[in-house]
């Protein structure tokens, strides 16, 4: 499974939530890679887990990697 589309996790808010951008789309406010996970299922990308989101290559991780929750 892969992916063209450009996947860009935005630094957290003060409420701990990161904006998900798949290609041009805002799909949501992520709390957790669980989340990740299925908004990038919902864009279409199969076989995705909080594995993948945690170590793919695909995700332009923003203000911090798939650790950082917390302002």
């Amino acid at each position: 499974m892969a992916s063209a589309l450009p996947v860009v996790v935005y630094p957290p808010d003060e409420d701990g939530g990161r904006r998900v951008r798949v290609d041009s789309e805002i799909l949501g406010r992520a709390y957790g890679l669980r989340d990740i996970a299925e908004f990038l299922r919902r864009a279409g990308i199969e076989d995705v887990d909080e594995a993948y989101v945690e170590q793919s290559g695909l995700i332009e991780w923003r203000g911090g990697g798939p650790d950082v929750w917390e302002r």
